[in-house]
């Protein structure tokens, strides 16, 4: 009986630790009052990307509506209202703010240098002046990077393999995105090595399209890329529908672009980075500082090639890419 009763003892012991502990690798989120979480969108999100932030949360022991409260905000395309917005979410003294990409990031930097700042799919994040470097970041941000200039770079090279005799290339891109000039310096560089010349098209707003289109059309380049931003985002339908009607060659920066029928798309897989960035946003909720937590990049690309949209056009796309290609739209 004295055994049995020891052992009980025991046990108990073991099980009192085990609740004080939390769940093994959740640490104890538990025991902390409800923590609130900004998150500022320019446009609305994609509803995969958001899940798979909320997903790696709840990994982390963090459970929205439970011991985590999530205040969103959206812009709505308007990104003069993203301060505005920030300053809302500064207000409800948030205990972070997560700030998609560039423009986001720079308004919550606006709004606060205290309360810390996780972006998710930042262009380039030192170019910009959002952080001090990638290794030691200083200041009250942090989080993960796309990579932008270098994808741009490498989009212009996979362009040139599938239109090899083109020589004039035209460039769609949000002048009025800051974050964009360093992806421009990273385009023009290629292009120099690939012996093209770029024609750039310069949009600031969602009624510069028409001009760029009209241009375009003027001076008939022998392929466009268009480099990724919420603005060229937005407008990925009419872009799609405008390079299709010209039977235009052109290079996307995200797949949403060739689902919606565009031609071919490389770039940075973002549902794997708004995965990651639950662990970013992990570590600051549990008090590590944003100027100690190293910038991560992205490590998964994927290339995409729409079949049907090169046959409407008579393109042949090299074997080489075909292979190469994440996925195939037949």
């Amino acid at each position: 009986m004295r055994g049995r009763g020891v052992l009980r003892l025991a046990l108990a012991i073991v099980c009192g630790l085990g609740l004080l502990a939390g769940p093994p690798g959740v640490g104890r989120p538990a025991e902390r009052k409800t923590v609130k979480v900004g998150m500022l969108f320019g446009r609305a999100p994609n509803p995969e990307h958001v899940k798979a932030l909320e997903d790696g949360l709840r990994r982390h022991g963090w459970v929205p509506g439970g011991n985590l409260v999530i205040e969103s905000r959206v812009a709505d395309g308007a990104l003069e209202r993203l301060p505005a917005l920030a300053a809302e979410l500064v207000a409800l003294r948030v205990d972070a703010i997560v700030a998609v990409a560039g423009p986001e990031t720079a308004a919550a930097r606006q709004a606060t240098r205290t309360i810390p700042i996780i972006f998710i799919v930042h262009g380039d994040p030192v170019g910009s002046g959002d952080v001090a470097g990638l290794a030691r970041p200083g200041g009250n941000v942090t989080g993960l990077g796309q990579m932008a200039p270098e994808v741009a770079a490498k989009q212009l090279e996979l362009l040139k393999q599938i239109v090899p005799k083109a020589t004039r290339i035209a460039v769609l891109w949000n002048v009025a995105n800051p974050t964009k000039a360093s992806d421009w310096r990273a385009v023009k560089a290629s292009a120099q090595a690939l012996g093209v010349a770029l024609q750039s098209r310069e949009v600031r707003r969602e009624a510069d399209f028409a001009e760029s289109f009209a241009a375009m059309r003027r001076d008939r380049p022998d392929a466009l890329l268009t480099l990724v931003d919420p603005l060229t985002l937005a407008k990925r339908a009419a872009i799609v529908d405008f390079a299709a009607a010209a039977r235009l060659p052109a290079m996307y920066p995200l797949r949403t672009f060739v689902d919606a029928g565009g031609l071919v798309s490389y770039g940075a897989e973002l549902t794997d980075l708004f995965r990651r960035a639950a662990r970013h946003v992990d570590k600051v909720l549990r008090g590590t500082k944003p100027a100690d937590l190293p910038v991560e990049q992205a490590t998964t690309f994927e290339l995409v090639i729409n079949l049907r949209a090169a046959r409407a056009i008579g393109l042949e796309f090299p074997p080489s890419l075909r292979l190469r290609a994440d996925q195939v739209i037949e």
